[in-house]
């Protein structure tokens, strides 16, 4: 059957709530207002938020009329692929500067400082976009959002096209700030796609494929650049044919992306995919306060804890790959093309640690245990890259860097997953867009000191800098306490519906 604007059926399900004629309608969808505390819902105080989010999900879907349609659609796989292709433009479009940062720096005629800052543009631009980019999307929905990236993404490339003179620095970094913005309606969509679209035994493996996408990018970003835009200081116009090649190429895919877009996006299923996602649809609209909801979020102890370590080893992550190159060259002269490859070998594991994570948190739902592992690795890896990257051995460094990025970028999805399960009811967006807030602003602040430690003293005072702060993210996610509420919505209807079958 097609359904749901052209919609094909895979699964379905249909659930009978009991009903519950004791609990008033309102005083059921209070436990939702933003700010307010269930009331009624036979919880005390010392009731925990996953014990207050159940009852509150079972009132709320008995006001709804006491029964409530899951399914999943095929769709689903078409907006995940689309997504995750556009957010990988985004994300080459990110690094392909940065990896090549003696090519532009001598192309353009200015120093590795304004090469760098053509990668930091891109944390720049999110700190003061990101809060009017989730109001976008929690008011106006996925389908605006996720047009606008795209959109915006092909601009960005395309103004790149027209930077392709030695004089024209001041038109690449303006096509780079277009980018930058676009990246804005991209890096919160993960956690919002797979819950609006993936039911509760894939929601996690989904949220780390669309991160995938954006890593993928990265390490094409770290491949591609250098084999098309050899070095040739002394043939200007061989190289700016060279990065001709690569501009247009970027935005010719850009351009087809954004139109698959338009076609492949809808802002949501026919029906939701689980019992948590009902219930937020079931929930008033008039209900939801976009600014109540980030006070709620800054009031969350657990998810203040998490958005600084997830900022911390984010922007560690960023600031590595900014100056991937820098510390390369240090060490091993005229060994651009290895330093991209050490870079795809640092994201393509991370890739494979994301996927793993991903199919780990859908199986056993520990978040906070999963999470704390793979900070504590991340730290032991960077150490290790940190006192082997000069041993004059490149073989080391490929290992070295393949280990520090199944860690440390296999993190990023984690953090998206373990938000969206301890603020529960809250947006997705909206965490997650906090989330790449902090990362954004410690990506700056890491870069320029990092920076400054590598051009001054040496690539490992650098390291060891971002060492000490990722040791102080594991103090502090050690200190996260978990409360998963939106696994415990899903699962705590589900054994309501077997009671329920069952005559209980």
């Amino acid at each position: 059957m097609v359904e749901g604007g052209g919609e094909e059926e895979e699964e379905g399900e249909s659930v009978e709530m009991p009903a519950a004629a004791t609990v008033p309608p309102q005083q059921r969808y209070n436990g939702f207002l933003p700010g307010k505390e269930a009331e009624g819902d036979g919880q005390g105080p010392s009731a925990s938020g996953g014990e207050r989010a159940v009852a509150e999900a079972e009132a709320m879907l008995s006001a709804g009329g006491g029964s409530v349609e899951t399914r999943l659609t095929r769709r689903r796989l078409a907006v995940l692929a689309v997504f995750s292709c556009y957010s990988l433009v985004n994300a080459f479009q990110w690094i392909q500067y940065s990896i090549l940062s003696n090519v532009f720096a001598g192309f353009y005629g200015v120093s590795f400082t304004q090469i760098d800052w053509l990668s930091m543009v891109y944390m720049v631009a999110y700190v003061p976009l990101i809060l009017p980019a989730t109001w976008l999307l929690d008011t106006r929905g996925l389908r605006l959002t996720a047009l606008l990236g795209a959109g915006l993404n092909g601009l960005g490339a395309w103004l790149k096209c027209a930077s392709l003179a030695s004089d024209r620095y001041p038109v690449t970094l303006a096509a780079q700030a277009v980018c930058a913005v676009a990246q804005v309606f991209i890096l919160g969509l993960p956690s919002r796609i797979a819950s609006v679209w993936f039911g509760p035994t894939e929601v996690s493996t989904a949220c780390a494929v669309a991160v995938l996408g954006n890593q993928l990018g990265t390490a094409i970003g770290f491949l591609l650049p250098p084999v098309l835009v050899p070095n040739t200081p002394n043939d200007i116009d061989l190289m700016a044919h060279n990065i001709s090649i690569m501009f247009y190429g970027t935005a010719i895919v850009s351009t087809l992306l954004f139109f698959l877009t338009g076609v492949v996006f809808e802002e949501k299923p026919k029906y939701p995919p689980s019992h948590s996602q009902a219930v937020l649809q079931i929930k008033a609209p008039e209900d939801y306060s976009y600014k109540q909801s980030i006070i709620n979020l800054f009031k969350n102890i657990p998810f203040v804890l998490l958005l600084i370590s997830y900022g911390i080893m984010t922007g560690a992550f960023y600031s590595v790959s900014t100056l991937l190159n820098q510390m390369i060259v240090t060490h091993y002269e005229g060994e651009e093309v290895n330093a991209g490859r050490i870079g795809l070998t640092l994201v393509v594991a991370g890739m494979v640690g994301s996927i793993i994570c991903g199919l780990w948190l859908d199986y056993t739902k520990t978040y906070k245990q999963t999470t704390l592992i793979v900070y504590i690795l991340s730290f032991i890896g960077l150490l290790v890259f940190t006192f082997t990257v000069d041993l004059g051995h490149l073989i080391v460094v490929f290992v070295t860097g393949g280990v520090l990025g199944f860690f440390m970028t296999g993190y990023l999805p984690l953090g998206f997953e373990f938000a969206v399960e301890i603020t529960y009811p809250e947006s997705e967006g909206t965490s997650s867009g906090l989330l790449n807030a902090s990362a954004q602003i410690f990506g700056i602040i890491f870069t320029l000191v990092q920076g400054k430690l590598t051009t001054d003293y040496s690539p490992r005072a650098g390291n060891l800098f971002l060492s000490a702060w990722i040791f102080v993210g594991i103090i502090l996610t050690a200190l996260i306490k978990s409360d998963l509420r939106r696994h415990n919505v899903n699962s705590g209807i589900m054994n309501l519906d077997v009671k329920a079958v069952s005559g209980d």
